[in-house]
């Protein structure tokens, strides 16, 4: 089986090229290919199949013609990703599956249309609006944090830690506990910090995220557009641009009054054949 390998800010992936959907595609397949040790290793894994192959794009086949496929590295689905839609993007454009017109690309993925544009050595995505829309826990390592519910495709609790504690102390080796009456699908929790000010933008937040379905992540594009949603409304604004650092590097994401683009680097690192009778039990 073909592979490439991907990453976005150090949040990494296996990008199976499989343009009519032919591959048999299982969770146990998708945790072997990403199990650093015995597998490639990946965050997640990105199958490239056209819109019109797949049973979960085939309603937006008219809008674009690629489907990324995205599972996470435990075999479960994800409606969205945003470093992975990135990396997609770029894998796209390396192979020639795909040429931007005007300017933009457009993907189909599980939480809709999304579009695309390249800026130099950067990707950029644009997702839905970030929608705060509740306020829950979360407990970690005996501490309890407040934090804000935010809907960007796929749900998000950002929940700053307090001025006395450090992102680096933190132990996210353990899915923080949440309240499963607010968050019955899971959710991905980002923990943030205030940053210096960075020049061209309305604020700088650091960040550690744990995702569900695949751990602590270097990086998180989702869960940057959610953490800088909060912090615009931290400001009292509604729109704005935010630097996010995440252990991966940096994100920027700009927050308009209809939609949330997310830039950055997205680097294509490896290609090459895995045998799968060798990475199979």
């Amino acid at each position: 089986m073909e592979f490439t390998k991907g990453h976005g800010t150090g949040n990494d992936f296996v990008i199976l090229p499989d343009p009519d959907g032919a591959l048999d595609l299982t969770p146990g397949l998708v945790a072997a290919l990403c199990d650093r040790r015995r597998g490639l290793g990946g965050d997640g894994v990105l199958r490239v199949v056209r819109a019109a192959k797949h049973p979960d794009g085939a309603a937006l086949a008219g809008e674009a013609e690629w489907f990324m496929d995205y599972w996470n590295s435990d075999g479960s689905f994800a409606e969205m990703c945003g470093n992975g839609a990135r990396v997609f993007v770029r894998y796209l454009l390396a192979t020639g599956l795909a040429t931007p017109s005007g300017g933009a690309l457009p993907l189909a993925t599980r939480a809709g249309l999304v579009r695309a544009r390249v800026e130099g050595e950067a990707v950029a995505v644009e997702m839905r609006r970030p929608r705060l829309y509740d306020a829950a826990i979360a407990t970690i390592g005996g501490l309890t944090l407040p934090g804000a519910a935010v809907d960007v495709g796929n749900p998000h609790l950002v929940c700053a830690l307090p001025a006395s504690l450090e992102l680096s102390g933190l132990d996210l080796t353990r899915a923080p506990e949440v309240d499963p009456s607010v968050f019955p699908a899971g959710v991905n929790v980002e923990f943030t910090a205030p940053g210096e000010p960075v020049d061209g933008t309305d604020g700088h937040v650091l960040m550690r995220v744990y995702e569900r379905g695949s751990a602590e992540t270097l990086s998180c594009g989702t869960g940057a557009c959610a953490v800088a949603a909060v912090a615009l409304r931290d400001a009292g604004r509604d729109t704005g641009t935010v630097a996010v650092d995440v252990p991966g590097g940096r994100l920027t994401v700009t927050v308009t009054a209809d939609s949330c683009w997310l830039s950055g680097p997205a680097v294509l690192v490896a290609t090459g054949d895995i045998t799968l009778p060798n990475l199979l039990p």
